[in-house]
């Protein structure tokens, strides 16, 4: 005999896997982020005090975000979930970081590419 609330916790449950599943992806894919934006040159500033930390969680969380400040082109990128930090940089720093998603983009799409293996010729060459 079954009980008539199992079915509904099992379908809670599955949804709670899910959620989490996702939120690990989410984490993940902010750390590769993250270390993109570190190797093109954006500067890492932590909220290091509560009203920086109020601040960092009015912002576009997880996204590159552009800003004019005092005449200026500013790329911001908000995390207050993971590092609880901002990235920031100019238009030198976003350009190398475009420049390194490419490279990254390229470098995955090539390891996946299958190898033709019949355009090399007899094994005796």
């Amino acid at each position: 005999m079954t009980r008539p609330h199992s079915g509904r916790l099992l379908l809670v449950g599955a949804g709670l896997l899910v959620l989490s599943g996702c939120a690990t992806i989410r984490r993940h894919e902010a750390a590769d982020t993250e270390q993109l934006l570190a190797a093109a040159g954006f500067q890492m500033r932590p909220a290091s005090s509560a009203q920086l930390v109020d601040q960092l969680a009015t912002m576009p969380r997880l996204n590159l975000v552009s800003r004019v400040k005092d005449g200026k082109v500013v790329y911001t990128y908000a995390d207050p979930d993971n590092c609880h930090c901002l990235y920031v940089g100019g238009p030198t720093e976003y350009s190398a970081y475009q420049r390194l998603r490419a490279e990254e983009a390229v470098a995955a799409e090539m390891s996946e590419a299958p190898i033709d293996w019949i355009g090399w010729g007899p094994w005796w060459w």
